[in-house]
């Protein structure tokens, strides 16, 4: 139980030397989904297939990425805590894709449909 909580305090240690970036980011989403709400018949279920594989594609990638970036490697994964860890990463990078790319399906698709 220590090592998560270890866990939680880092990374949030981590998001305080980030906030900028953070709050950048999280005015870029809410830009985003106002101008994918503000469409005219918005088709957000057929834009849903794209968004979910653009974040199963950025989950594996950054399963596999962020142990080169942190200067590790999956061979030192050795404690049970540390695969989590690195699963619960990869799976935030595709949640983190899927909350862009949705929206920017939707607004993708309906570009393309009125185009």
């Amino acid at each position: 139980m220590y090592e998560i909580w270890l866990v939680m305090n880092i990374v949030w240690e981590i998001a305080l030397d980030f906030w900028p970036l953070l709050a950048l980011g999280a005015i870029a989403w809410l830009v985003l989904m106002a101008l994918a709400w503000r469409r005219p018949a918005a088709h957000w279920r057929s834009a849903w297939p794209m968004a979910a594989g653009v974040a199963a594609v950025a989950a594996v990638i950054g399963f596999l990425v962020v142990p080169t970036a942190t200067r590790s490697s999956l061979q030192e994964l050795a404690y049970w805590v540390d695969w989590a860890n690195l699963a619960s990463i990869a799976l935030g990078i595709g949640a983190a894709a899927l909350a862009f790319a949705w929206p920017a399906g939707v607004l993708w698709r309906r570009h393309i449909i009125a185009g």
